[in-house]
Protein backbone atom coordinates (compact mmCIF):
# COMPACT_ATOMS: atom_id res chain seq x y z
CA UNK A 1 0.00 0.00 0.00
CA UNK A 2 0.96 3.50 -0.99
CA UNK A 3 0.14 5.70 1.68
CA UNK A 4 0.09 9.86 1.77
CA UNK A 5 0.45 11.19 4.76
CA UNK A 6 -0.48 15.04 4.85
CA UNK A 7 0.10 17.38 7.67
CA UNK A 8 0.08 21.02 8.53
CA UNK A 9 -0.99 23.30 11.31
CA UNK A 10 -4.40 24.06 11.34
CA UNK A 11 -5.93 26.31 8.42
CA UNK A 12 -2.96 25.58 6.24
CA UNK A 13 -4.60 23.94 3.49
CA UNK A 14 -4.74 20.00 4.43
CA UNK A 15 -8.11 19.88 3.45
CA UNK A 16 -7.81 21.64 0.32
CA UNK A 17 -4.69 18.80 -1.06
CA UNK A 18 -7.63 16.18 -0.10
CA UNK A 19 -9.84 17.57 -2.66
CA UNK A 20 -7.00 17.19 -5.21
CA UNK A 21 -7.11 13.54 -4.20
CA UNK A 22 -10.77 12.92 -3.88
CA UNK A 23 -11.24 14.76 -7.45
CA UNK A 24 -8.15 11.47 -8.31
CA UNK A 25 -10.20 9.16 -6.96
CA UNK A 26 -8.31 8.69 -3.79
CA UNK A 27 -9.73 7.17 -0.87
CA UNK A 28 -8.92 8.51 2.25
CA UNK A 29 -9.40 9.42 5.70
CA UNK A 30 -9.38 13.02 7.76
CA UNK A 31 -8.33 12.09 11.32
CA UNK A 32 -10.07 14.68 12.63
CA UNK A 33 -13.41 13.35 11.82
CA UNK A 34 -11.96 10.09 13.40
CA UNK A 35 -11.81 12.36 16.37
CA UNK A 36 -14.75 14.35 16.30
CA UNK A 37 -16.69 11.12 15.76
CA UNK A 38 -15.22 9.68 18.77
CA UNK A 39 -16.00 13.17 20.98
CA UNK A 40 -19.28 13.15 19.92
CA UNK A 41 -19.69 9.65 20.97
CA UNK A 42 -17.89 10.04 24.13
CA UNK A 43 -19.97 12.53 25.94
CA UNK A 44 -17.23 14.96 26.50
CA UNK A 45 -18.64 17.79 25.49
CA UNK A 46 -21.33 17.70 28.45
CA UNK A 47 -18.14 17.11 30.67
CA UNK A 48 -17.04 20.47 29.18
CA UNK A 49 -14.13 19.16 27.04
CA UNK A 50 -13.09 20.80 23.62
CA UNK A 51 -12.39 18.30 20.66
CA UNK A 52 -8.94 19.56 21.25
CA UNK A 53 -8.89 18.71 24.91
CA UNK A 54 -10.60 15.36 24.34
CA UNK A 55 -7.95 14.53 21.39
CA UNK A 56 -4.88 15.12 24.08
CA UNK A 57 -6.43 13.07 26.77
CA UNK A 58 -7.21 10.32 24.48
CA UNK A 59 -3.41 10.85 23.43
CA UNK A 60 -2.81 10.39 27.37
CA UNK A 61 -4.35 7.30 28.05
CA UNK A 62 -3.78 5.20 24.73
CA UNK A 63 -0.83 6.01 23.32
CA UNK A 64 0.74 8.89 21.29
CA UNK A 65 -0.23 7.34 18.37
CA UNK A 66 -4.08 6.78 19.64
CA UNK A 67 -5.57 8.76 16.34
CA UNK A 68 -3.74 6.87 13.74
CA UNK A 69 -4.55 3.31 14.89
CA UNK A 70 -7.86 3.98 15.04
CA UNK A 71 -7.42 5.24 11.25
CA UNK A 72 -5.73 2.52 10.20
CA UNK A 73 -8.81 0.48 11.26
CA UNK A 74 -10.77 2.98 7.74
CA UNK A 75 -8.29 1.91 5.62
CA UNK A 76 -8.24 0.05 2.17
CA UNK A 77 -6.85 -0.13 -1.15
CA UNK A 78 -3.17 -0.39 -2.93
CA UNK A 79 -3.08 3.93 -2.19
CA UNK A 80 -4.50 5.65 0.61
CA UNK A 81 -4.32 9.32 1.92
CA UNK A 82 -4.44 9.97 5.53
CA UNK A 83 -5.09 13.41 6.22
CA UNK A 84 -4.43 15.46 9.26
CA UNK A 85 -1.29 13.22 10.94
CA UNK A 86 0.12 15.31 14.18
CA UNK A 87 2.85 13.57 15.24
CA UNK A 88 6.06 11.44 14.45
CA UNK A 89 4.59 8.35 16.35
CA UNK A 90 1.55 8.51 13.99
CA UNK A 91 4.00 8.41 11.21
CA UNK A 92 5.30 5.30 12.86
CA UNK A 93 2.38 3.62 13.24
CA UNK A 94 1.27 3.98 9.47
CA UNK A 95 5.03 2.93 8.52
CA UNK A 96 4.71 -0.10 11.29
CA UNK A 97 1.99 -1.28 8.74
CA UNK A 98 4.82 -2.06 5.73
CA UNK A 99 3.39 0.49 3.90
CA UNK A 100 5.33 3.14 1.39
CA UNK A 101 4.72 6.02 3.40
CA UNK A 102 5.40 9.39 2.17
CA UNK A 103 4.57 12.75 4.25
CA UNK A 104 3.72 15.98 2.41
CA UNK A 105 3.48 19.51 4.58
CA UNK A 106 1.18 21.83 3.43
CA UNK A 107 2.50 25.44 4.72
CA UNK A 108 0.71 28.89 5.14
CA UNK A 109 1.63 31.87 7.47
CA UNK A 110 0.02 31.95 10.38
CA UNK A 111 -1.51 35.73 9.51
CA UNK A 112 -3.43 33.72 5.97
CA UNK A 113 -4.49 30.02 8.72
CA UNK A 114 -5.67 32.34 10.83
CA UNK A 115 -8.09 34.28 8.55
CA UNK A 116 -8.79 30.74 6.97
CA UNK A 117 -9.90 29.25 9.85
CA UNK A 118 -11.91 32.47 10.81
CA UNK A 119 -13.69 32.17 7.74
CA UNK A 120 -14.56 28.95 7.28
CA UNK A 121 -16.14 29.21 10.65
CA UNK A 122 -16.21 25.42 11.60
CA UNK A 123 -17.03 24.89 15.39
CA UNK A 124 -13.59 25.26 16.25
CA UNK A 125 -12.73 28.57 14.65
CA UNK A 126 -11.08 30.84 16.96
CA UNK A 127 -12.77 33.84 18.20
CA UNK A 128 -9.66 35.61 18.86
CA UNK A 129 -5.69 35.83 17.90
CA UNK A 130 -5.56 34.25 21.74
CA UNK A 131 -6.94 31.26 20.74
CA UNK A 132 -5.33 30.82 17.12
CA UNK A 133 -2.15 30.99 19.33
CA UNK A 134 -3.07 28.50 21.68
CA UNK A 135 -4.20 26.15 19.14
CA UNK A 136 -1.12 26.46 17.48
CA UNK A 137 0.88 25.65 20.86
CA UNK A 138 -1.15 22.43 21.38
CA UNK A 139 -0.94 21.28 17.87
CA UNK A 140 3.08 21.79 18.33
CA UNK A 141 2.85 20.17 21.55
CA UNK A 142 1.94 16.60 19.97
CA UNK A 143 4.46 17.07 17.31
CA UNK A 144 3.02 18.07 14.26
CA UNK A 145 6.36 20.77 13.94
CA UNK A 146 8.21 17.48 13.63
CA UNK A 147 6.76 15.91 11.40
CA UNK A 148 6.17 19.09 8.72
CA UNK A 149 9.91 19.13 8.85
CA UNK A 150 10.65 15.74 8.34
CA UNK A 151 8.08 15.42 5.46
CA UNK A 152 9.09 14.26 2.18
CA UNK A 153 7.35 16.94 0.57
CA UNK A 154 6.22 20.85 1.32
CA UNK A 155 3.74 22.24 0.13
CA UNK A 156 3.54 26.21 -0.04
CA UNK A 157 -0.37 27.06 0.06
CA UNK A 158 0.24 30.79 -0.39
CA UNK A 159 -1.25 31.61 -3.66
CA UNK A 160 -4.39 31.11 -5.39
CA UNK A 161 -6.78 28.24 -4.28
CA UNK A 162 -6.55 27.27 -8.51
CA UNK A 163 -2.67 26.98 -8.12
CA UNK A 164 -2.57 24.94 -5.19
CA UNK A 165 -4.83 22.28 -6.26
CA UNK A 166 -3.21 22.56 -10.08
CA UNK A 167 0.34 21.59 -8.02
CA UNK A 168 -1.68 19.19 -5.75
CA UNK A 169 -2.60 17.19 -8.49
CA UNK A 170 0.78 17.18 -10.15
CA UNK A 171 2.25 16.43 -7.07
CA UNK A 172 -0.25 13.22 -6.47
CA UNK A 173 -0.18 12.08 -9.99
CA UNK A 174 3.94 11.69 -9.28
CA UNK A 175 3.64 9.74 -5.96
CA UNK A 176 0.82 7.01 -7.72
Amino acid sequence: MKMIVVTGMPGAGKEEFLSAGIDAGVPFVRMGDVVREAYAASGSEKEGMTVGQFAGNERKIHGTDIWAKRAIERMYGDIFIVDGCRSMDEVRSFRSLGADVRIVAVHAAPSVRYDRLVKRAREDAPHNKEEFDTRDSRELSWGVGEVIALCDYMMINMASLEEFHEKSAALLRSLR
